[in-house]
């Protein structure tokens, strides 16, 4: 019983012996969730898991380079220099940016650390966007970014993103989704499915995936709600190893020439780890 009693009190003793830089250091060698869940064990480790030390460590080695490409020049100024390695973690996580002159958002999975990219609609390859007969472009308020995309009608629906896998986080796999919604003068997408594809490089062929993009149609549906209030669909998904695959391509295509279609509206393309939500 004295040995029992002696190992119990090793165990509740052992936060005082190690120092909090030793377990901080420790800490930084597992996940971001892990580190999470350790604030549960005392308070000891609770402060040792606030540390810079290890929300430093999580943040990409990229990551202050890709805030200075930040549309607004000011925000890229208050992230890097007003906010610890702490908080920039957990803001990037609910806060996407937005860069690439407004065209892409970067933030990261708050689980791993991982980066999260969204092309926004301006970003796409729209066959006609720039044609106001068959879409046009205009600002929601419930958007990230300044423009979306509103199909006004098509027969023909072919849109296409594409990500330079480099910029990705490695051995990681990637899913893509279309993140959409529709106007209250939608038609077609509940009678004819789309086309859902993704492929990497110039030799993957991919995996298409047929759906109904409309809720309103009477089968199994694909999409769902989002917290920011859009719908999303899996366009699919890759393994990026080393970012040296070039580049993955995601599109969606509807092409059969005899259903219009209309009141499909775009943000973008969301481009994230498996399993992130």
């Amino acid at each position: 019983m004295r040995n029992r009693k002696a190992i119990n009190t090793n165990n509740e003793d052992i936060t005082n012996i190690l120092p909090e830089e030793c377990i901080s250091y420790i800490l930084s060698l597992t996940s971001p969730a892990d580190v999470c869940r350790s604030k549960l064990v005392s308070p000891v480790f609770r402060s040792a898991a606030d540390s810079d030390t290890i929300w430093g460590k999580f943040l990409p080695s990229d990551c202050y380079d890709i805030i200075s490409n930040a549309s607004s020049s000011s925000s890229s100024k208050l992230l890097t220099s007003s906010m610890s390695k702490t908080q920039l973690y957990f803001h990037l996580c609910k806060n996407p940016i937005i860069i690439d002159n407004g065209a892409m958002s970067f933030g990261l999975d708050k689980a791993t650390g991982k980066k999260c990219y969204m092309l926004g609609a301006r970003r796409l390859s729209i066959t006609w966007a720039n044609t106001p007969r068959y879409w046009r472009w205009k600002r929601v308020p419930e958007s990230r970014f300044s423009e979306v995309a509103e199909l006004k009608e098509v027969w023909w629906l072919d849109v296409k993103g594409t990500i330079e896998t480099k910029i990705l986080s490695p051995n990681t796999t990637y899913v893509a989704y279309l993140v959409y919604k529709f106007s209250s003068s939608r038609y077609g997408f509940e009678k004819k499915p789309v086309d859902l594809h993704v492929e990497l490089g110039e030799s993957d062929a991919g995996r298409t995936f047929r759906i109904f993009l409309d809720p309103s149609a009477n089968i199994p549906q694909f999409s769902r709600e989002r917290e920011d209030g859009w719908m999303e669909v899996k366009l699919g998904e890759f393994f990026n190893e080393h970012g040296d695959d070039g580049k993955a391509t995601c599109s969606l295509r509807e092409v059969d020439n005899y259903t219009p279609k209309k009141g499909l509206i775009i943000e973008g393309i969301d481009i994230r780890p498996k399993d992130s939500r």
